[in-house]
C-alpha cells in the first residue's frame, strides 16, 4: 500500500509541476501567468462565460480569477459587455488581442499533449482519463466530508 501511494503521489506532483512549469516558460515570454493561460483558453474554446463560469471551469478561487480578468481586461485581452451589472455575472469575451493569443495557447497546449501522450493508444487513454476522473472525485469527496 506504501508503494501505492508513494507512486500516486510522486507521479501526480511530477505532472503538477510540469505543467506549471510549461505555463510560466511559454507564457512568461507574453507576461501572462497560469491563471491569466487558463482563463484565456477556456475562453477561446468555449466563447464567452461570466467570472463564476470561469471558477468552475479553471477550478479556481474566486479572487484568483478576478484578479486575473482585471488584468487580462486591463491588458487588452478580455472585453466585458457590463460595467453596471455585478460583475461577477457579467459576460466576458476575447478581444481580437485576446482571441490571437488565445488560438496560440490552444495550439501551443494541443501539441503539447500530443507529445505528453505519445504512445498511448486512444483506448489506453480513455480509460486513463476515466481512471483520473474516478479517482479525482473520490478524493473530492473525501474531502467534503
Amino acid at each position: 500500500m506504501e508503494d501505492r501511494f508513494k507512486k500516486f503521489t510522486i507521479l501526480i506532483n511530477k505532472i503538477i509541476r510540469s505543467i506549471h512549469k510549461i505555463k510560466s516558460d511559454e507564457m512568461g515570454r507574453l507576461g501572462l501567468k497560469s491563471t491569466h493561460v487558463s482563463c484565456l483558453y477556456y475562453l477561446y474554446r468555449e466563447g464567452e462565460m461570466t467570472a463564476k463560469e470561469l471558477c468552475d471551469v479553471c477550478e479556481e478561487d474566486k479572487g484568483a480569477i478576478s484578479r486575473a480578468i482585471e488584468f487580462l481586461e486591463e491588458q487588452g485581452y478580455l472585453l466585458c459587455s457590463s460595467k453596471t451589472e455585478k460583475r461577477y455575472k457579467s459576460p466576458i469575451s476575447l478581444s481580437d488581442k485576446g482571441k490571437e493569443v488565445g488560438a496560440f495557447i490552444c495550439n501551443k497546449v494541443d501539441g503539447l499533449l500530443e507529445k505528453a501522450s505519445k504512445g498511448l493508444s486512444e483506448e489506453k487513454r480513455k480509460i486513463f482519463y476515466e481512471s483520473l476522473h474516478l479517482i479525482a472525485n473520490n478524493l473530492q469527496k473525501l474531502c467534503d466530508k
